[in-house]
């Protein structure tokens, strides 16, 4: 069931630009690089890549989740934060801005939360300052411990246990360190760190209504930070209850996600998920630590209570455990200036905006007609083209609040709204941008919008499939690219997906749609059959495919962490999205009698 959110914002897509806005005219140390809005990073307002000395601490990840990761910028602990849009993760462009705008000769570390946009954003990003001269290391944070070890690629997801990481990279690198000592201590907090999140409600995203999945007098144990399932929903029971059940959880020699025996020393973290009220969160801390103590036989020597990592306005609270070696507490007691660790607010304010040390790539408003246009005449191809890109970015659009519905059951309920967003990027910029009679070329121009609009994994996936395709059609631009020209692209398209991404056949992806009807594809066309009615008949493929993943077992993305039982109530949105636009492109093309 569904209702109406409140929420004190102004437009929707504004909330992540307008809160970076107010984090930096409240703390005199913070600026952000002026490249709203593609580019959203908050900085240190005191260093600047040609003079800063010391290895410069990089995080970041979808927004929605204040106030990580940019209250945490500040001396002593992150240099930069670089923000997505909620619940997405920063385009690569953006990373890259922040790197180049305070990583000086000792380099940089980028800390990243464990889910799979993050990891291929911040990765890609990493390989292309390293192409430009930049040291970079990166360390992957999954402290969750209240899912079993997951099937297949996605590993342990990221959690409130990254806000100790970031604190004890922060002051390694404040201390003078080098770039791999740093990460070294950074690696080693991530294995010695475990979390586990309980909810009453799930987060609303801006914009969209209020769900009440979890219904009246429930709660759910292991809710992600983006709303996805947990490990169990149960009735609401009285907090040292659950509070017990969690430290039993993350402490479980069975599981052994953290190396803690009955004798160590711990640091105990009580994080609020969004609308917790303080005084709930203290009781959690007042029950904690007693629970520790006498149950666990575990000494408690630091707690740190309050909300670190939020999901929107949740209701409920993580509890992260530490394991408190002296030379971990040396850089948990390490002065910060960072906000939210929190610090007081003194000294003048700065410029609040300075710009972006390198050009933000064009958006469409900024690129020159004479270098980008529509063709005034289209010739068969260019008119084949037109109709299928129409066709398929309809679909999407239409099918826009299905795939949310099933997203919310699998995922964190957005790949319709996503989705919809690019195929209407697409629809805006077909009528003005596309270079619609050179194949190559379009297909290049859709990845780019793609890229300019779609956040979280699917936006990058989809951008490296339009690459991909154009890396191999562009050496027939000069000429007419036959039906098995177009096949073998599709069938490199989804081979760089397959690589980059991670996932294969059978993995509950947008995969075992497009993998099917690439292989009817190629067959059809190999043994003769018509262009056209060969494309219709592998659309067939990918709907069977994408219907075929109810029965699947996910070994990719969030929905490794929904129950078997959730799964096999829906499709993959993802499988889903990409039958239903390969699909309308065919029948297009087919009422049209036109090959692309």
């Amino acid at each position: 069931m569904a209702f109406e959110s409140k929420k004190l914002i102004n437009n929707p897509n504004d909330v992540v630009t307008e809160f970076i806005e107010g984090l930096v005219e409240t703390y005199p140390g913070l600026q952000y690089l002026d490249g709203f809005p593609e580019v959203k990073v908050v900085l240190r307002a005191d260093v600047s890549p040609s003079t800063y000395d010391k290895v410069a601490v990089i995080s970041g990840g979808g927004s929605g989740h204040e106030p990580a990761h940019a209250g945490f910028v500040g001396d002593g602990m992150l240099t930069a934060a670089i923000c997505g849009d909620v619940f997405a993760s920063p385009p690569v462009a953006s990373i890259l801005a922040g790197i180049r705008a305070v990583t000086g000769p000792m380099g940089c570390l980028l800390i990243v939360k464990n889910y799979t946009g993050d990891r291929l954003n911040f990765g890609l990003a990493a390989e292309e300052a390293k192409a430009e001269g930049y040291k970079v290391e990166m360390v992957i944070v999954g402290d969750d411990c209240a899912l079993p070890p997951p099937l297949g690629i996605a590993g342990r997801r990221g959690l409130a246990g990254t806000i100790l990481v970031h604190k004890v990279a922060g002051a390694a690198a404040a201390s003078g360190l080098s770039l791999s000592e740093v990460a070294s201590e950074a690696r080693h907090a991530c294995g010695i760190v475990g979390t586990m999140g309980v909810a009453l409600s799930v987060c609303t995203l801006p914009g969209q209504p209020k769900s009440d999945r979890l219904g009246p007098g429930k709660m759910e144990l292991g809710l992600g930070i983006h709303g996805e399932p947990g490990a169990i929903v149960a009735d609401i029971q009285p907090v040292d209850l659950v509070v017990s059940h969690v430290l039993n959880r993350i402490l479980s020699e069975e599981t052994n996600y953290v190396p803690i025996k009955r004798g160590s020393r711990v640091v105990l973290m009580i994080n609020g998920l969004g609308s917790t009220p303080v005084m709930e969160l203290m009781i959690a801390a007042g029950k904690a630590v007693p629970i520790l103590q006498l149950e666990h036989g575990l000494a408690v020597v630091r707690v740190y209570t309050g909300s670190f990592m939020t999901s929107l306005d949740m209701a409920g609270f993580s509890i992260s455990i530490m394991k408190a070696e002296a030379a971990i507490l040396k850089r948990l007691d390490a002065a910060t200036k960072a906000p939210h660790w929190p610090v007081g607010v003194d000294g003048d304010h700065p410029p609040a905006k300075i710009p972006v040390p390198v050009p933000v790539p064009p958006s469409r408003s900024t690129k020159s007609h004479e270098l980008l246009s529509r063709p005034q005449e289209l010739n068969e191809q260019g008119r084949a083209l037109e109709i299928a890109i129409e066709a398929a970015t309809l679909a999407i659009i239409n099918l826009k609040d299905s795939l949310n519905e099933w997203d919310s059951k699998v995922g964190d309920g957005d790949c319709g709204s996503t989705m919809c967003r690019g195929a209407t990027a697409i629809q805006e910029d077909l009528k003005k941008y596309y270079p619609l009679n050179d194949a190559a070329e379009t297909i290049n121009e859709i990845g780019s919008s793609i890229r300019r609009v779609m956040g979280g994994t699917s936006g990058i996936l989809y951008d490296i499939f339009c690459k991909a395709a154009y890396a191999q059609l562009k050496p027939n631009n000069q000429s007419e690219i036959t039906p098995l020209q177009w096949a073998d692209a599709f069938e490199g398209a989804i081979s760089a997906v397959m690589l980059y991404g991670g996932a294969a056949a059978g993995y509950r992806t947008m995969l075992d749609a497009l993998i099917p009807a690439s292989t009817l594809l190629k067959q059809r066309l190999t043994i003769g059959d018509d262009p056209l009615d060969a494309f219709l008949t592998s659309s067939h493929a990918a709907i069977e495919g994408a219907e075929s993943t109810k029965h699947m077992e996910a070994q990719a993305g969030r929905s490794t962490y929904v129950s078997t039982d959730i799964l096999k109530s829906v499709p993959d949105p993802g499988a889903m999205a990409a039958a239903s636009w390969y699909r309308a492109a065919a029948l297009a093309l087919k009422q049209a009698s036109l090959s692309p």
